[in-house]
């Protein structure tokens, strides 16, 4: 099953459209820089989905839905907004075809061209805003915390199945606020949100911090951001909370009157992750073998297959673990497809990052044990039959621990620190990884640096001590390190 996967080491981006393809993730659509989710891919997706509106919930937050079209006018009301996404907006023009006369299909309807151009959602501040200008009246109303999932579009030109393309689904938050304090403690703590999520569940360590202004979120005036590092030594943002301060709120005019009766700006945020999330649970932790998958996250827990073929008293046997492992609330599958041998069954499973394999033959039976392989270093073992639901319950917490474990040490043998400027460039060049360095925080510097290594500041680290030095390619005073890297 493994054949025609591109080994890593050899062409990492083959090995990952490999992987998305072989695995049965997605495919590509007849439509340009989008993708088809295909189930396994979406079955990801979706215990992603239910973890994190699980978290979002015990949060104080609730879902709702707002439209897919946003009036053109609406994304010139926030100048910093607008020419951040202005060159990635799909727009509607016409509301209606019509045959063609000269009989070839169907043509743009001339007469149906639209008053005021449409713009399919790049992200939805702008038509919330002008919404939460209605719902909002007084500090009573406050705060909102609304989230929905979506999709969104922007028009990518280089896409990439998860990691870029031109639709993909997400979730986005939105939340208003009667004082700085409480928006900058929403955005921090939906920070923290994400943080556990990536490393609770995908057992994907990041480091914590905020953007440079060059690189925030267009019309923040913070970024909190969460950075994963590939096992291509690229780094990936994984997630973003923003502060908006009051900007929306002033484009839109929503104020509210506050305890003392004084017309007041309302103060914002917004925070979201995608399915760009798939992607870094693949570059994460998955093998020249195929896909491997954080237990907390994989459809299926456990693959039973029976040795050579079911048999009456095989089947007794699996079908009773079967149902002991889901009364433990794991997802499992018996499979009986006489069309396959058990080697193809294997690699199969493999392949798509199954956590736990079990074999039963009638051997097996006689030796009142079962073979348990593990994914995440496919070990082998024989369990004794009484005790190998147990083993295996156990398993998942070892696989789960052992895969973030495993990118934590890849994380930190990938994290280098430097102080001059030959050193810096020689590292992001040949190393690769995380690199640490004084910057001297202005964006000109920043863009040289880049423009030089194509090395960006990925975060200002929030969990380092400040630390004054001298910055790696000016030499002027630096308050604290910042993390470069090459990255998707």
């Amino acid at each position: 099953m493994s054949k025609g996967i591109v080994s890593r080491s050899d062409n990492y981006s083959q090995w990952y459209n490999d992987i998305v393809k072989k695995a049965g993730l997605a495919d590509h659509s007849a439509v340009r820089g989008c993708m088809v989710i295909k189930p396994h891919g979406f079955a990801i997706w979706e215990n992603m989905k239910v973890q994190l509106d699980r978290m979002f919930k015990e949060t104080g937050h609730v879902n709702a839905y707002f439209p897919l079209f946003i009036p053109k006018s609406f994304l010139s009301k926030e100048a910093e907004h607008v020419e951040g996404f202005a060159k990635e907006c799909a727009v509607v023009t016409h509301h209606r075809l019509m045959n063609d006369p000269a009989g070839n299909g169907v043509v743009v309807d001339p007469s149906a061209k639209l008053e005021e151009e449409l713009i399919v959602r790049p992200t939805s501040e702008t038509i919330i805003w002008n919404t939460y200008k209605d719902w909002i009246q007084s500090y009573r109303d406050l705060p909102i915390l609304v989230n929905q999932w979506a999709n969104v579009v922007r028009w990518e030109m280089r896409t990439r199945p998860f990691l870029r393309t031109a639709e993909f689904l997400w979730q986005e938050g939105h939340t208003a606020h009667a004082t700085k304090e409480e928006a900058i403690e929403e955005a921090e703590k939906m920070h923290e949100v994400y943080t556990r999520f990536a490393e609770d569940y995908m057992a994907m360590p990041v480091i914590k911090g905020v953007k440079s202004e060059h690189e925030r979120f267009a019309g923040a005036l913070e970024t909190y951001t969460i950075e994963a590092l590939m096992q291509d030594k690229k780094a990936l943002q994984a997630g973003t909370s923003h502060f908006l301060g009051q900007n929306f709120a002033r484009a839109f005019n929503v104020t509210f009157l506050n305890e003392n009766n004084q017309d007041e700006l309302v103060w914002a945020t917004s925070w979201g992750v995608s399915t760009r999330l798939v992607g870094a649970l693949i570059m994460t932790h998955s093998d020249d073998q195929g896909l491997v998958i954080p237990p907390k996250l994989a459809p299926i827990h456990v693959a039973i297959v029976p040795i050579p073929k079911p048999a009456a008293e095989i089947d007794e046997v699996a079908l009773k673990i079967k149902a002991q492992l889901e009364g433990k609330g794991f997802s499992v599958v018996y499979d009986t497809d006489l069309k396959k041998r058990p080697g193809f069954k294997f690699a199969e499973h493999e392949l798509k990052g199954v956590p736990v394999r079990l074999a039963i033959g009638k051997r097996d039976l006689e030796n009142r044990q079962v073979e348990v392989a593990r994914r995440d270093s496919q070990e082998k073992k024989q369990i004794p039959l009484d005790g190998v639901v147990t083993y295996v319950a156990e398993l998942m917490d070892e696989i789960q621990n052992n895969l973030f474990k495993r990118a934590l040490k890849f994380r930190a043998d990938n994290t280098h620190t430097v102080h001059s400027w030959d050193v810096f460039k020689e590292t992001i060049e040949t190393k690769g990884g995380f690199v640490k360095a004084h910057w001297d925080g202005t964006t000109e510097t920043e863009l040289r640096i880049k423009d030089e290594t194509k090395a960006t500041i990925r975060c200002v680290p929030l969990d380092d001590d400040t630390e004054s030095g001298l910055c790696v390619y000016t030499g002027r005073p630096s308050e604290r390190k910042v993390i470069f890297a090459k990255a998707y």
